[in-house]
């Protein structure tokens, strides 16, 4: 049971960060919408996601993860809701903003819940399960948007969420056991929430925003996310709490795991918008 939570709750996040893409032709006939319009239909719930994550992790270790894993289901259930409901391409990107709240708070909790529950034992076997049923819902994505929307509706792309995000829920509170992080004393670690959150995000929007090229709103968000990220690590290296440990990246395997990840997410991200761009679009 706890396996089943954790890997249907990845692959919501995963399932929505691949299956809008296919629908974003049909989204812009039927909303009217522009480039501009469709291009924050992806990014928006991209931004919000990356920006909180660290935040997820953090309310998670010291205020139990099955709790803040529910909430972050219930948010992002409910903003799929709205997602499906949108009159208008304003409405369906704010909403897509709130999805990515509801997905920063209980992505951390995902693989956390298995970490602490797990016997070390199995623990290995049960890490490779989530990350390969994982990866199978987002490689389904593409076709379960395309068959959606051609089939029913692209408003369909968002209401599969609707009853997965009801038997996680139910699931979670009926056979997942409350953890926390042992080791964690304090509270939040605010400044530095509050900075790493400043800095994913002006760092992100001065990338999806650079396409336009270098306007003063991408020159200031450049600015402000490297300002902000030289401030966290100056505030992470000071707190007696930080919400990100900097002795872990003395690991060498942790910061090569990282670094991989990175290329691999960001390469992966650009082909999937890319590739079904050019087979709906140009072929």
């Amino acid at each position: 049971w706890v396996l089943a939570v954790a890997v249907l709750g990845e692959a919501m996040i995963l399932l929505e960060a691949t299956v809008v893409n296919v629908a974003l032709p049909t989204i812009g006939r039927d909303l009217g919408a522009g480039v501009a319009g469709l291009q924050w239909t992806l990014n928006g719930y991209v931004l919000t996601l990356a920006a909180l994550v660290l935040v997820g992790g953090s309310l998670s270790d010291i205020y139990g993860r099955r709790r803040i894993f529910i909430l972050g289901v219930v948010v992002f259930v409910a903003a799929s809701a709205l997602c499906a409901a949108a009159p208008t391409i304003e409405l369906l990107v704010v909403a897509r903003f709130v999805q990515g709240i509801g997905g920063a708070l209980l992505t951390p909790g995902s693989l956390a819940i298995i970490d602490a529950v797990f016997h070390p034992d199995d623990r290995t076997r049960a890490i490779g399960a989530w990350a390969g049923l994982g990866a199978v819902a987002g490689a389904i994505g593409p076709t379960v948007g395309g068959y959606l929307t051609d089939a029913v509706s692209w408003r369909a792309v968002f209401l599969i969420n609707l009853p997965l995000g009801v038997f996680v829920v139910i699931a979670a509170v009926r056979h997942v056991p409350e953890t926390r992080d042992p080791t964690r004393a304090g509270g939040l670690d605010l400044r530095g929430a509050a900075l790493a959150t400043l800095a994913i995000a002006g760092v992100c929007f001065a990338l999806i925003e650079a396409s336009g090229g270098l306007t003063p709103a991408v020159i200031a968000a450049s600015a402000a996310g490297l300002a902000a990220t030289a401030a966290f690590v100056a505030v992470e290296r000071r707190a007696r709490n930080p919400m990100l440990p900097l002795e872990l990246f003395r690991s060498r395997q942790f910061a090569s795991a990282n670094l991989l990840a990175l290329v691999t997410y960001a390469a992966l991200g650009g082909v999937i918008f890319l590739f079904v761009a050019f087979l709906q679009i140009t072929l």
